[in-house]
Protein backbone atom coordinates (compact mmCIF):
# COMPACT_ATOMS: atom_id res chain seq x y z
CA UNK A 1 0.00 0.00 0.00
CA UNK A 2 1.09 3.35 -1.04
CA UNK A 3 2.06 5.83 1.92
CA UNK A 4 0.39 9.08 2.79
CA UNK A 5 2.35 12.11 2.50
CA UNK A 6 2.40 12.69 6.15
CA UNK A 7 3.18 8.96 6.99
CA UNK A 8 6.10 9.31 4.35
CA UNK A 9 7.32 12.43 6.78
CA UNK A 10 7.05 10.30 9.63
CA UNK A 11 9.40 7.49 8.10
CA UNK A 12 11.58 10.46 7.45
CA UNK A 13 11.57 11.23 11.00
CA UNK A 14 13.33 8.14 11.58
CA UNK A 15 16.51 9.80 9.63
CA UNK A 16 19.15 11.64 12.02
CA UNK A 17 21.58 14.13 10.70
CA UNK A 18 24.99 12.66 11.75
CA UNK A 19 26.54 16.05 12.71
CA UNK A 20 23.64 17.70 13.99
CA UNK A 21 22.08 15.36 16.48
CA UNK A 22 18.13 15.34 16.03
CA UNK A 23 16.26 13.81 12.89
CA UNK A 24 16.31 15.55 9.74
CA UNK A 25 12.39 16.81 10.42
CA UNK A 26 12.49 17.63 13.68
CA UNK A 27 15.76 20.35 11.93
CA UNK A 28 13.76 21.36 9.32
CA UNK A 29 15.67 20.29 6.51
CA UNK A 30 12.54 18.45 5.09
CA UNK A 31 11.08 21.35 3.10
CA UNK A 32 8.44 19.56 1.11
CA UNK A 33 7.32 15.93 0.69
CA UNK A 34 5.06 15.61 -2.84
CA UNK A 35 3.79 11.65 -3.97
CA UNK A 36 2.95 12.03 -7.45
CA UNK A 37 2.06 8.48 -9.16
CA UNK A 38 5.07 6.05 -7.83
CA UNK A 39 7.53 8.89 -6.88
CA UNK A 40 8.02 10.93 -3.99
CA UNK A 41 9.35 14.44 -4.99
CA UNK A 42 11.22 15.78 -1.56
CA UNK A 43 13.16 18.94 -1.19
CA UNK A 44 15.93 19.42 1.33
CA UNK A 45 17.10 22.31 2.67
CA UNK A 46 21.15 21.63 1.60
CA UNK A 47 23.36 23.74 0.56
CA UNK A 48 27.20 22.13 0.69
CA UNK A 49 27.49 20.17 -2.56
CA UNK A 50 29.17 17.20 -2.20
CA UNK A 51 29.56 17.26 1.47
CA UNK A 52 29.89 13.41 2.59
CA UNK A 53 26.93 13.91 5.26
CA UNK A 54 24.45 15.12 2.79
CA UNK A 55 25.42 12.79 0.41
CA UNK A 56 25.21 10.25 3.21
CA UNK A 57 21.71 11.84 4.64
CA UNK A 58 20.40 11.44 0.92
CA UNK A 59 21.15 8.32 0.32
CA UNK A 60 19.36 6.95 3.87
CA UNK A 61 16.27 9.00 2.10
CA UNK A 62 16.24 7.14 -1.48
CA UNK A 63 16.80 3.94 0.79
CA UNK A 64 13.48 5.21 3.12
CA UNK A 65 11.85 5.71 0.40
CA UNK A 66 12.33 2.33 -2.04
CA UNK A 67 11.56 0.31 1.00
CA UNK A 68 7.91 2.32 1.31
CA UNK A 69 7.63 1.12 -2.38
CA UNK A 70 8.35 4.81 -3.78
CA UNK A 71 10.55 5.98 -6.79
CA UNK A 72 12.83 8.79 -5.06
CA UNK A 73 13.36 12.18 -6.95
CA UNK A 74 15.57 14.44 -4.26
CA UNK A 75 15.86 18.27 -5.07
CA UNK A 76 17.86 20.82 -2.88
CA UNK A 77 16.74 24.52 -2.32
CA UNK A 78 17.32 27.18 0.66
CA UNK A 79 16.64 30.49 0.48
CA UNK A 80 15.98 33.58 2.39
CA UNK A 81 13.05 32.14 4.27
CA UNK A 82 16.16 29.48 5.35
CA UNK A 83 17.96 32.48 6.60
CA UNK A 84 20.64 32.90 3.37
CA UNK A 85 21.21 36.08 1.72
CA UNK A 86 20.17 36.10 -1.78
CA UNK A 87 20.95 39.69 -2.54
CA UNK A 88 25.12 39.53 -2.55
CA UNK A 89 26.62 37.58 -4.63
CA UNK A 90 22.93 35.81 -5.50
CA UNK A 91 24.69 32.93 -7.73
CA UNK A 92 27.56 31.92 -4.95
CA UNK A 93 26.08 29.51 -2.67
CA UNK A 94 28.89 29.97 -0.12
CA UNK A 95 31.87 31.73 0.84
CA UNK A 96 34.38 30.21 2.77
CA UNK A 97 37.03 32.93 4.21
CA UNK A 98 40.79 31.50 4.64
CA UNK A 99 42.40 33.88 7.06
CA UNK A 100 45.37 33.79 9.24
CA UNK A 101 46.62 36.11 12.11
CA UNK A 102 50.05 36.48 10.68
CA UNK A 103 51.91 35.75 7.20
CA UNK A 104 54.04 33.03 6.33
CA UNK A 105 52.12 30.51 7.77
CA UNK A 106 50.96 28.89 4.44
CA UNK A 107 47.58 30.63 4.19
CA UNK A 108 47.50 30.99 0.28
CA UNK A 109 48.94 27.34 -0.71
CA UNK A 110 46.11 26.41 1.93
CA UNK A 111 43.02 28.40 0.16
CA UNK A 112 44.46 27.47 -3.50
CA UNK A 113 44.19 23.84 -2.64
CA UNK A 114 41.30 23.90 -1.09
CA UNK A 115 39.59 25.53 -3.93
CA UNK A 116 41.31 22.71 -6.35
CA UNK A 117 40.23 20.04 -4.16
CA UNK A 118 36.49 21.35 -4.17
CA UNK A 119 36.37 21.66 -7.39
CA UNK A 120 37.83 17.89 -8.16
CA UNK A 121 35.17 16.52 -5.97
CA UNK A 122 32.85 18.45 -8.48
CA UNK A 123 31.50 21.41 -7.49
CA UNK A 124 31.74 24.94 -8.90
CA UNK A 125 34.52 27.08 -7.56
CA UNK A 126 35.88 30.57 -7.42
CA UNK A 127 38.62 31.77 -5.81
CA UNK A 128 38.97 35.40 -4.43
CA UNK A 129 42.68 36.70 -4.46
CA UNK A 130 41.64 39.28 -1.57
CA UNK A 131 45.39 39.60 -0.10
CA UNK A 132 45.89 42.88 -2.04
CA UNK A 133 49.49 43.71 -0.61
CA UNK A 134 50.82 40.18 -1.57
CA UNK A 135 48.56 38.69 -4.46
CA UNK A 136 49.95 34.99 -4.94
CA UNK A 137 47.31 33.14 -5.29
CA UNK A 138 47.81 33.17 -9.18
CA UNK A 139 51.28 31.65 -8.89
CA UNK A 140 49.42 28.65 -7.32
CA UNK A 141 46.72 28.67 -9.86
CA UNK A 142 47.79 30.22 -12.99
CA UNK A 143 45.92 30.76 -15.48
CA UNK A 144 46.21 31.16 -19.36
CA UNK A 145 44.33 34.28 -19.91
CA UNK A 146 43.62 38.02 -18.36
CA UNK A 147 40.55 38.48 -16.87
CA UNK A 148 37.56 39.74 -19.66
CA UNK A 149 34.43 41.75 -19.64
CA UNK A 150 30.85 41.39 -20.44
CA UNK A 151 28.70 43.83 -22.58
CA UNK A 152 27.95 45.41 -19.03
CA UNK A 153 31.72 45.68 -17.97
CA UNK A 154 31.04 43.12 -15.29
CA UNK A 155 34.98 41.37 -14.82
CA UNK A 156 34.88 37.78 -15.80
CA UNK A 157 37.19 35.69 -13.85
CA UNK A 158 39.91 33.60 -15.66
CA UNK A 159 39.59 30.31 -15.33
CA UNK A 160 42.84 27.61 -13.87
CA UNK A 161 41.17 24.21 -14.57
CA UNK A 162 37.71 25.29 -13.39
CA UNK A 163 38.54 27.44 -11.33
CA UNK A 164 37.38 30.43 -11.82
CA UNK A 165 40.83 33.25 -9.87
CA UNK A 166 40.71 36.65 -9.96
CA UNK A 167 43.65 38.56 -8.01
CA UNK A 168 44.95 41.54 -8.02
CA UNK A 169 47.76 40.53 -9.44
CA UNK A 170 45.79 40.24 -12.52
CA UNK A 171 45.51 44.12 -12.47
CA UNK A 172 49.14 45.02 -12.29
CA UNK A 173 50.99 45.88 -15.49
CA UNK A 174 54.12 43.94 -13.68
CA UNK A 175 53.55 41.17 -11.70
CA UNK A 176 56.70 42.09 -9.77
CA UNK A 177 55.10 45.64 -9.39
CA UNK A 178 54.10 46.52 -5.46
CA UNK A 179 50.86 46.43 -5.20
CA UNK A 180 50.83 50.45 -2.67
CA UNK A 181 47.19 50.54 -0.95
CA UNK A 182 46.42 52.08 1.86
CA UNK A 183 42.67 51.90 4.16
CA UNK A 184 40.59 53.23 1.75
CA UNK A 185 42.11 51.92 -1.87
CA UNK A 186 41.87 48.40 0.09
CA UNK A 187 38.52 49.14 0.47
CA UNK A 188 37.87 50.18 -3.54
CA UNK A 189 39.60 46.89 -4.66
CA UNK A 190 37.19 44.94 -2.55
CA UNK A 191 33.85 46.44 -2.99
CA UNK A 192 35.35 45.87 -7.15
CA UNK A 193 36.15 42.36 -6.66
CA UNK A 194 32.43 42.07 -4.57
CA UNK A 195 30.29 44.09 -7.21
CA UNK A 196 31.91 44.22 -10.35
CA UNK A 197 33.15 40.87 -11.10
CA UNK A 198 30.90 37.96 -12.68
CA UNK A 199 31.13 34.90 -10.81
CA UNK A 200 28.37 33.03 -12.73
CA UNK A 201 26.82 29.87 -10.23
CA UNK A 202 29.43 28.85 -8.00
CA UNK A 203 28.87 26.52 -5.21
CA UNK A 204 31.97 27.97 -2.98
CA UNK A 205 33.62 30.85 -3.30
CA UNK A 206 37.38 30.57 -1.82
CA UNK A 207 38.19 34.34 -0.13
CA UNK A 208 41.96 34.50 0.62
CA UNK A 209 42.20 37.56 3.02
CA UNK A 210 45.15 38.91 3.76
CA UNK A 211 47.22 38.16 7.07
CA UNK A 212 46.08 40.13 10.23
CA UNK A 213 42.62 42.14 11.23
CA UNK A 214 42.62 44.88 9.10
CA UNK A 215 40.54 46.76 6.00
CA UNK A 216 39.89 43.51 3.60
CA UNK A 217 38.78 41.09 6.63
CA UNK A 218 36.34 44.03 7.86
CA UNK A 219 35.16 44.71 4.74
CA UNK A 220 34.72 40.89 3.61
CA UNK A 221 32.42 40.41 7.11
CA UNK A 222 30.64 43.73 6.61
CA UNK A 223 29.52 42.99 3.05
CA UNK A 224 29.36 39.03 2.66
CA UNK A 225 27.53 36.51 3.79
CA UNK A 226 29.92 34.37 5.13
CA UNK A 227 29.07 30.62 5.42
CA UNK A 228 32.59 29.54 7.28
CA UNK A 229 35.65 30.82 8.15
CA UNK A 230 38.74 28.68 7.63
CA UNK A 231 41.81 29.86 10.24
CA UNK A 232 45.45 28.94 9.10
CA UNK A 233 47.97 28.35 11.45
CA UNK A 234 51.74 27.06 12.51
CA UNK A 235 52.16 25.36 15.48
CA UNK A 236 54.47 27.70 17.12
CA UNK A 237 52.71 29.48 19.96
CA UNK A 238 53.44 33.11 18.54
CA UNK A 239 51.14 32.07 15.53
CA UNK A 240 48.62 30.54 17.47
CA UNK A 241 48.40 33.55 19.67
CA UNK A 242 47.71 35.74 16.41
CA UNK A 243 45.13 33.03 14.96
CA UNK A 244 43.69 33.38 18.46
CA UNK A 245 42.86 36.81 17.03
CA UNK A 246 41.25 35.90 13.93
CA UNK A 247 39.04 33.76 15.81
CA UNK A 248 37.60 36.86 17.95
CA UNK A 249 37.13 38.59 14.64
CA UNK A 250 34.94 36.46 13.01
CA UNK A 251 33.24 35.76 16.50
CA UNK A 252 32.67 39.19 16.90
CA UNK A 253 30.89 39.94 13.54
CA UNK A 254 28.92 36.56 14.32
CA UNK A 255 30.16 34.90 11.39
CA UNK A 256 31.36 31.00 12.31
CA UNK A 257 34.42 29.55 12.08
CA UNK A 258 34.75 26.46 9.92
CA UNK A 259 37.61 25.30 11.91
CA UNK A 260 41.48 25.55 12.12
CA UNK A 261 44.08 24.28 9.32
CA UNK A 262 47.47 23.42 11.78
CA UNK A 263 50.05 24.09 8.60
CA UNK A 264 53.41 23.08 8.90
CA UNK A 265 52.10 20.20 11.89
CA UNK A 266 55.02 17.93 11.14
CA UNK A 267 58.18 17.93 9.45
CA UNK A 268 57.49 14.72 6.82
CA UNK A 269 60.89 13.20 5.79
CA UNK A 270 60.88 13.24 1.84
CA UNK A 271 62.98 10.06 1.92
CA UNK A 272 61.52 8.18 4.84
CA UNK A 273 57.96 9.60 4.77
CA UNK A 274 58.35 9.62 8.72
CA UNK A 275 56.78 12.70 10.40
CA UNK A 276 58.50 14.81 12.83
CA UNK A 277 56.86 17.35 15.11
CA UNK A 278 59.49 20.03 15.57
CA UNK A 279 57.44 23.03 15.79
CA UNK A 280 55.46 22.64 18.98
CA UNK A 281 52.24 21.18 19.81
CA UNK A 282 50.46 24.92 21.29
CA UNK A 283 46.59 24.39 19.62
CA UNK A 284 43.74 26.57 19.09
CA UNK A 285 40.65 24.41 18.13
CA UNK A 286 40.43 23.39 21.82
CA UNK A 287 40.49 26.83 23.31
CA UNK A 288 37.54 28.06 20.80
CA UNK A 289 35.71 25.07 20.46
CA UNK A 290 35.72 24.42 16.63
CA UNK A 291 37.02 21.41 14.92
CA UNK A 292 40.58 21.01 13.40
CA UNK A 293 40.07 20.64 9.75
CA UNK A 294 43.64 19.36 9.04
CA UNK A 295 46.95 18.86 9.85
CA UNK A 296 49.75 19.47 7.07
CA UNK A 297 53.17 18.67 6.98
CA UNK A 298 56.22 20.45 6.20
CA UNK A 299 57.37 19.03 2.50
CA UNK A 300 59.42 19.89 0.02
CA UNK A 301 56.26 19.68 -2.49
CA UNK A 302 53.90 21.80 0.10
CA UNK A 303 55.07 25.30 -0.74
CA UNK A 304 53.83 28.71 -2.41
CA UNK A 305 56.95 28.85 -4.52
CA UNK A 306 55.13 26.46 -6.52
CA UNK A 307 54.15 27.50 -9.91
CA UNK A 308 52.98 24.30 -11.86
CA UNK A 309 49.78 24.17 -10.20
CA UNK A 310 48.24 23.38 -6.72
CA UNK A 311 49.40 20.01 -5.26
CA UNK A 312 46.37 18.53 -4.75
CA UNK A 313 45.93 18.17 -8.93
CA UNK A 314 49.28 16.44 -8.81
CA UNK A 315 48.60 12.91 -8.36
CA UNK A 316 51.77 11.19 -7.72
CA UNK A 317 52.36 13.92 -4.38
CA UNK A 318 52.46 11.75 -1.12
CA UNK A 319 50.33 14.97 0.00
CA UNK A 320 47.51 14.37 -2.27
CA UNK A 321 45.03 12.43 0.19
CA UNK A 322 45.94 14.98 2.96
CA UNK A 323 44.86 18.16 0.93
CA UNK A 324 41.59 16.53 -0.85
CA UNK A 325 40.64 15.32 2.66
CA UNK A 326 41.17 19.08 4.13
CA UNK A 327 38.73 19.54 0.78
CA UNK A 328 36.02 17.28 2.31
CA UNK A 329 35.88 18.17 5.98
CA UNK A 330 35.66 21.62 4.88
CA UNK A 331 32.80 20.83 2.43
CA UNK A 332 30.89 18.48 5.55
CA UNK A 333 31.56 21.59 8.28
CA UNK A 334 29.78 23.71 5.79
CA UNK A 335 26.95 21.73 5.59
CA UNK A 336 26.65 21.18 9.32
CA UNK A 337 26.59 24.65 9.98
CA UNK A 338 24.49 25.56 7.22
CA UNK A 339 21.71 22.99 8.51
CA UNK A 340 21.96 24.37 11.41
CA UNK A 341 21.05 27.62 10.40
CA UNK A 342 18.06 26.21 8.67
CA UNK A 343 17.09 24.39 12.27
CA UNK A 344 17.56 27.72 14.33
CA UNK A 345 16.18 30.07 11.43
CA UNK A 346 12.61 27.49 11.50
CA UNK A 347 12.58 28.57 14.96
CA UNK A 348 13.28 25.49 16.57
CA UNK A 349 14.49 25.83 19.92
CA UNK A 350 16.49 22.92 20.28
CA UNK A 351 18.62 23.32 16.93
CA UNK A 352 22.34 24.23 18.50
CA UNK A 353 23.93 27.63 17.69
CA UNK A 354 24.94 27.93 13.63
CA UNK A 355 28.60 28.34 14.28
CA UNK A 356 29.01 25.81 17.07
CA UNK A 357 31.22 22.74 16.58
Amino acid sequence: MTPTEPELRETLAEIEDPANDDDIVSLRLVNDVTIDDDTAEISLAFNAPYASAEIEIGNAIRDAVEEAGLEPDLRAHVGEEHGFDEEILPGVRNVIAVASGKGGVGKTTVAANLAAGLADMGARVGLLDADVHGPNAPRIMPTDEQPGVTGDNKIVPPQSDGVAVISTDHLLPDSDEPAILRGPMVTNVMMKFIDEVEWGHRDYLVVDLPPGTGDASLNLLQTLPVAGAVIVTTPQEMAVDDAKKSLHLFEEHDAPVAGVVENMSTFRCPNCEDDHRVFGTAGVSEEFDVPVLSRLPVHPEFGSERTDGPIVRQEESPLDDEIMGLAESVADRIGEINRRRVAANAGNESAPDASAE
